[in-house]
């Protein structure tokens, strides 16, 4: 392993796995370096033994500074960014990006959660990045607003910020790329009492939208991914400096 690439890789629970991201960049040849910092497990001093960085999602809100684990991965998140190394953070992940980023992580105004399959649209700027739409399984009800200098991607009514990037190598999802139909069930079991929340929808529902459109999900992370490690010319023209200043301004 010592010899592979390797790319950190953040969760938030003891059981949590990187599910299909994990599996793709598996693919590609990389190691995964799995940290729990909410068990304790120390995040690296900054990104020089790895190639880039994901940060998945958690039931905890970016908001819950009370938590240690929480003022260190927003701690951390900028030394990611500013490496210039590809940095990815899923719902959770990229709410700790926005929050990195100066800006503010709340509930829905009116208390809309999206638990289920959405359709998200990509803007103007994400049309090369993003099918219109993308239905995708999303597990949230806290959005984030973008911080200054960062790139609007996609968007849903709900929540108007569904994927962003920060200068050429950073990007932000609310949505959940990394669930199989597999993980899919098991959220939608041991989490069921969600389900009557605003926005969420039935179990059969979700598991007919699955059958539907993850295999879709899957052959739009793959090219996503190669986009995202390769840190391709199109974002780059963007610039993006003032964003990452921000960020590492915090």
């Amino acid at each position: 392993m010592a010899d592979m690439p390797s790319i950190l890789i953040i969760v938030h629970q003891e059981s949590s796995d990187p599910g299909r991201i994990g599996e793709q960049l598996r693919a590609r040849g990389y190691h995964l370096d799995i940290r729990r910092p909410c068990l304790g497990q120390e995040l690296p001093s900054d990104m020089s033994g790895h190639d880039g960085c994901v940060v998945f999602g958690g039931p905890m809100s970016a908001n819950d500074d009370h938590l240690e684990f929480i003022r260190k991965e927003i701690d951390f998140i900028p030394k990611a960014v500013a490496s210039g190394k590809p940095y990815l953070g899923v719902c959770l992940g990229a709410q700790l990006l926005a929050r990195a980023g100066g800006a503010v992580v709340a509930p829905h105004a009116e208390g809309w959660h999206e638990i289920g399959y959405y359709a998200v649209k990509p803007t103007p700027k994400g049309r090369d990045l993003f099918p219109d739409p993308l239905h995708i399984f999303q597990w949230h009800g806290e959005g984030f607003d973008l911080p200054r200098g960062a790139v609007r991607l996609a968007s849903t009514g709900w929540f108007p910020n569904q994927a962003m990037r920060i200068g050429s190598n950073a990007y932000g999802v609310q949505f959940h790329p990394e669930v199989t139909e597999t993980v899919m069930r098991r959220w939608s079991q041991y989490a069921g009492h969600r389900l009557v929340l605003p926005g969420a929808q039935a179990r059969d529902q979700m598991r007919a939208s699955c059958a539907k459109y993850d295999a879709g999900v899957a052959s739009w992370l793959s090219g996503f991914l190669d986009r995202w490690l390769n840190r391709t010319s199109a974002a780059q023209q963007d610039g993006g400096e003032e964003a990452v200043r921000a960020v590492a301004a915090g």
